[in-house]
Formats: structure tokens, sequence, C-alpha cells
């Protein structure tokens, strides 16, 4: 197992539920295409790189959520402009475009995702941090290259737990990221992300945990029917006030995997919303 990343107990079996209302399958089919062929769209655009306005990029992002079938909630602004570090808690592959759609950014993804068919292009293309999990001596060489990244003014977007988790139960934030944002000296924006039905009550259905295949959870997100993602923007941390990358990490947890609620409500389409279970044992 490695330091950097850490495993989750969540497995499918264990932790997804079974998706209780289906859509039709033609609808399904479509819902598949559709992303797929938005996904093709970013690869043969990906060669742009930085010339891709970011409002494109929040759009076309918006659009891979919004084509698997899922509506999106957000509450909270994010920081507009000027080096950023994005960090949010991990469920989903869904979590890489709802972060994108907050506020266009380089993603630190794990080395093995350069191997991908289509998406591993795409993340080479689009300037991807990789890290190397299986080379612990590699680390403090990322953090260095996050930090001049962000001293050149761009956001990094960054899932500190080190992998992801079934939504009931959840990580912790690893520290040694946060030492990019001291080294750059720019704020860390939290957000946190969550899955529910319409009705209110927490999905694990988006999951992609343990053994699941990307193809199985991406089936399993288009046949669902009522899925929505919320994204919730907590407010900015200054990394200034913090004197260690541990008490900066755990400021940034705090607000994501067990702070406060949202300082403005989401809205809920069917009376409240109820609140995510907290951490469980999986197994």
């Amino acid at each position: 197992m490695s330091v950097w990343l850490p495993g989750a107990p969540c497995t499918p079996r264990a932790c997804v539920e079974a998706t209780a209302s289906l859509t039709a399958l033609p609808r399904a089919v479509l819902r598949l295409t559709a992303v797929v062929l938005l996904v093709l769209t970013g690869v043969a655009l990906s060669p742009l790189g930085g010339r891709i306005p970011a409002g494109a990029i929040r759009r076309w992002s918006l659009a891979v959520v919004r084509a698997a079938g899922v509506r999106v909630r957000v509450a909270g602004a994010v920081a507009p402009d000027g080096g950023l570090l994005l960090v949010a808690n991990h469920i989903s592959w869904l979590d890489i475009p709802l972060l994108a759609a907050v506020r266009p950014a380089r993603m630190l993804a794990k080395s093995e995702i350069r191997g991908w068919p289509v998406a591993g292009a795409l993340a080479a293309r689009g300037g991807v941090l990789f890290i190397d999990r299986d080379r612990l001596r590699a680390l403090p060489g990322t953090v260095a290259r996050i930090a001049d990244t962000l001293r050149a003014g761009q956001a990094v977007a960054v899932f500190p737990e080190g992998s992801t988790w079934c939504g009931r139960a959840q990580g912790h934030f690893r520290r040694a990221v946060f030492q990019s944002a001291l080294d750059a000296g720019v704020p860390v924006q939290p957000v946190r992300l969550r899955y529910r039905t319409r009705a209110g009550a927490a999905s694990t259905a988006p999951a992609y945990v343990g053994d699941d295949s990307l193809l199985a959870s991406l089936w399993r997100v288009v046949s669902a029917r009522g899925l929505v993602a919320e994204v919730e923007i907590r407010p900015v941390i200054e990394a200034g006030g913090h004197p260690d990358r541990g008490a900066l990490a755990a400021a940034a947890g705090a607000q994501v995997l067990g702070g406060p609620g949202p300082s403005s409500p989401l809205p809920a389409p069917h009376g409240p919303v109820a609140a995510v279970a907290g951490p469980a044992n999986c197994r």
C-alpha cells in the first residue's frame, strides 16, 4: 500500500447500493453516447491547452456531468483568479469535471492514468500533474512542481484523501500536498462534494471505489434516475495563517469532511436535504 495513496475499505459490493430507479435502456444508451462524444471532443481540443477560454472549459465540464443524467447544484463562490490550491473529497470520476466546472485547474493524478485509453491522452494534453504512487522519493519533486504551478498564478486541484471513498465513509486529508500552498504563499479553497437522489437521500451510486471498473461505474450513473451532485464551495483558507502543512490540512479537512453546513443553503427540489451519514466501516 502506497504511503501517498492509501487504500479505502470501500468496495462496490459492500458500499454501492443497487440503483433503485432505473431509466429506460434507450435513455441510458443515449446518455452514455453523449458522454463519450463529449470526452472525445475534449481529447480533440486538448492540444489547444491554455488557449481554450476558462468559460468554455466550465461549460464543457458541466455538459459532461449533465449528459450523464446528473443534475448539479452549487453553493458558494470560488476565488476567481491567481494561484489557488483547490482541495475536495473524492467519491467518483464525476468529481473531476465538477471541480473543473467550479474553476478550471491543473489536476494532480496518479501516473497510471497516463496509460488509460482516451482519458490518459486527455489528461496528459490537458496539463495534468502526475505523481508516481510507488516512489515515495518522488513526492518532494511533485510538491515542488505544484508549488511552481501555483506561483505562476494557476490553480491546482487535488483530492488529499488519496483514494476514492463511497460517500458514507471518508478518509482524512493527507498533509504533503498542502506544503505546496505554504511554499507558494497561495490560499486553499476547500470544496465538499456530495451525491443524492432528487428526494434528498444520500446516494452511493456514483461512487467509483475498490475494484470497480470505469465502464461499470459509468453505466451505473447513466442508468440511474434522479441523481444530484452537490458542490459546496467552502471559504478560502489563507495558507499563511497556519504554522505548518499538518495544521493547514486539518483546517481544510474540517471544512470538507467534518465542518459545519454551508453559509448559503443548497436548494432542495423535494423537501429538506437529509444530512450525509458520518464515517462508517464499509465492510
